[in-house]
């Protein structure tokens, strides 16, 4: 065979997987009868911000998917045995002890108990095959669950079929263990995909727990938030991220999730801060009100530390501004805006008294120098969050599983906003001497938090990327911020409570409008009456009747208030959406009161669905971007096919 007429080098290589024209066709007929079954259900979350106790619930429950299968596959059992059937599928591993606990006869409670799960067990693979059904499957009892959900009862009489099966299971005590293994292949099969929209971490006591959940998770992905971005940066090595994170942390309360969670030293912060801070008022650093109550430990440790780094943050503040022009930050390094000798600071144009005038590290020749002290803290602070384990596998995670934002299935997803003009058009950013907008800048902005990480140890754009990182979390034309400045300084140093106001991107004005939704999805390459933004970060008021879906039904806003701090001003305990073959629904939740309740009293989130899309046709898995990738599969084993019949290429293992 001459070289020219060899096939292509993609098709040799498929061939070493199907090596025969029939083993070619084979596949073509399994994907075709794949692309016709039902779309995935796909799940949206955003703005978890450590409550993860909410979280787990709102991911076992696949927000409210399993009750309504639950609801339809028996509609005539009891309220209350649905609820504890719901719970148990939830909380298997909690819940079971307990329910055995109060049988009076507990071989019939199984028997009852595995039937229904098989039956709903059933119910929810019914749009999968047999096969993705199959990977599923544990190995320990694996072919038993098999037959249990794919026998045919034209050829078995089901309930003796069924009936003898479970007895050999109570006969061999693995009635627990089936339990345990149908509730989770429930849940598995519930949801084929989950997406969260942004900010994990900062507020609620545990973000370390929700991510251990999104690594164990089947099918995660994730969008960069504000509150995520810094913690990255702090992984990476970046002292001022560092410094924001721990201010964050302290000022809510959260040691738990440094000492507990990442094991993180602050001994060496709690001694500096004790020494220098000890005789200062810190009143205006104790944790916050909305979760004071909560908190039990030192109070004025906590303080005098939270005083301690946010002068350190200051300080490093001023440094990254002086490196980064084109950051445009011009004005807000306050500690050189201050008269110390007055007891004021420039700020907005204008000079305010200053509500705390105790600055004992600082030298008001050289503010943002760092003594020696503050040197050695830092050093130590670092250190301990470059040597976290623990921390480190959560941030390599965000970085491969996680993106600036994500194009799936016709929906856009991001976190904050797409920069606007005032008059509405896509704002151009200029970063490093180029201007770019929407998509470029997106692109832009994700290329660049990779180097804060990955760029090689002391790199000119190791220290950039880090800077950058920095940037998104709080700067004024950053797209995971949105707003005109974080008036961290300002809240904490002044009364003058119009300083404390963080303005809007003219984005959060103009997505009302359709036309704006359409212009965002057309920059991003999107078309059609299914496509859709999926958006977070600044929470819906639903309690002043605001509605998170925006932009003539295109843009919808899923952050609803899910940390508690957020209650009081949304109304309700945030919003999750759910992408089915049906369309889009939207779920407006209430607040979760607890896994003890939600457990011992089979007590679920309060949560209403409406459908804010439904499609003209029910979805196919054709219809999804996974049908286009198995289009062009079934173009290249058709190629491969006819390569094989024409004797371009021989069949493999074929006997002559």
């Amino acid at each position: 065979m001459h070289q020219n007429s060899q096939p292509p080098r993609h098709l040799q290589l498929l061939s070493e997987r199907y090596p025969t024209a029939a083993a070619a066709a084979s596949e073509i007929i399994r994907i075709e009868a794949l692309l016709r079954l039902p779309k995935g259900t796909e799940h949206f979350m955003s703005d978890l911000h450590g409550e993860h106790e909410a979280f787990v619930h709102i991911l076992n429950s696949a927000s409210g998917v399993i009750r309504e299968k639950i609801d339809i596959v028996f509609p005539a059992l009891p309220e209350r045995e649905r609820a504890e059937l719901a719970t148990l599928v939830y909380y298997p591993a909690e819940k079971l002890p307990t329910l055995k606990a109060g049988q009076a006869d507990l071989p019939a409670w199984y028997r009852e108990t595995l039937l229904r799960l098989i039956e709903l067990c059933r119910f929810v693979s019914s749009k999968h095959t047999r096969a993705h059904v199959r990977r599923w499957l544990p190995e320990d009892c694996g072919y038993i669950l098999d037959e249990l959900l794919h026998a045919h009862f034209e050829d078995h009489d089901k309930n003796l079929y069924y009936g003898q099966i479970i007895e050999s299971i109570l006969r061999c005590g693995r009635a627990d263990a089936y339990i345990l293994r149908l509730c989770a292949l429930i849940k598995r099969l519930a949801v084929d995909w989950l997406h969260i929209v942004g900010d994990i971490f900062d507020r609620g006591a545990r973000p370390d727990l929700i991510l251990d959940g999104l690594m164990a998770h089947h099918h995660a992905d994730l969008q960069w938030g504000n509150h995520d971005v810094v913690w990255m940066g702090a992984a990476a090595g970046s002292p001022l991220c560092v410094m924001t994170v721990l201010k964050t942390t302290l000022a809510y309360g959260n040691l738990d999730l440094l000492e507990r969670g990442y094991g993180i030293s602050l001994r060496p912060l709690e001694h500096f801060a004790r020494a220098v801070y000890g005789a200062d008022d810190v009143t205006r650093w104790l944790p916050r009100g909305d979760v004071a109550e909560d908190f039990t430990g030192d109070r004025t440790a906590v303080g005098q530390m939270h005083k301690a780094v946010s002068i350190l943050m200051f300080k490093l503040e001023t440094e990254v501004m002086d490196r980064n022009p084109d950051f445009r930050l011009e004005g807000r390094d306050y500690l050189r805006q201050i008269d110390y000798a007055r007891g004021t600071v420039r700020c907005g144009g204008r000079e305010h008294p200053l509500l705390d005038c105790a600055f004992p590290t600082v030298d008001p020749a050289d503010p943002a120098a760092l003594t020696e002290g503050e040197r050695q803290v830092l050093e130590a602070l670092v250190r301990s969050f470059r040597e976290s384990e623990r921390l480190q596998r959560h941030a390599r995670f965000l970085y491969s599983h996680g993106a600036f934002y994500k194009i799936c299935n016709g929906n856009l997803l991001y976190h904050g906003a797409v920069p606007m003009t005032e008059a509405g058009e896509l704002a151009e950013i200029t970063f490093q001497g180029k201007a770019r907008s929407g998509k470029a800048l997106f692109d832009y902005c994700d290329r660049r938090a990779r180097q804060g990480y990955f760029a090689p140890e002391g790199s000119p754009e190791r220290q950039a990327g880090q800077d950058f990182l920095w940037y998104l979390w709080c700067g004024a034309l950053s797209p995971l911020f949105g707003r005109s400045a974080m008036t961290t300084f300002e809240r904490l140093y002044l009364a003058d409570p119009a300083t404390h106001t963080e303005r809007k991107d003219p984005y959060y004005r103009h997505i009302a409008r359709p036309e704006t939704a359409l212009a965002i999805l057309h920059a991003f390459g999107l078309e059609g009456e299914g496509c859709h933004i999926v958006n977070g970060h600044v929470p819906v008021r639903a309690v002043e009747g605001e509605s998170p879906v925006k932009g003539g039904g295109r843009l919808i806003v899923i952050d609803g208030g899910f940390c508690r701090a957020y209650h009081s001003k949304t109304g309700i305990a945030g919003y999750t959406l759910v992408y089915n073959s049906r369309g889009l629904v939207l779920r407006t939740h209430q607040p979760f009161e607890g896994l003890e309740q939600a457990i011992w009293q089979d007590g679920d989130i309060a949560s209403q669905s409406d459908y804010i899309y439904t499609a003209p046709r029910r979805l196919l898995v054709g219809d999804t971007d996974e049908g286009a990738e198995r289009r062009r599969l079934i173009e290249d084993l058709s190629a491969l096919a006819e390569a094989y019949r024409s004797g371009q290429l021989p069949e493999r293992g074929i006997s002559l």
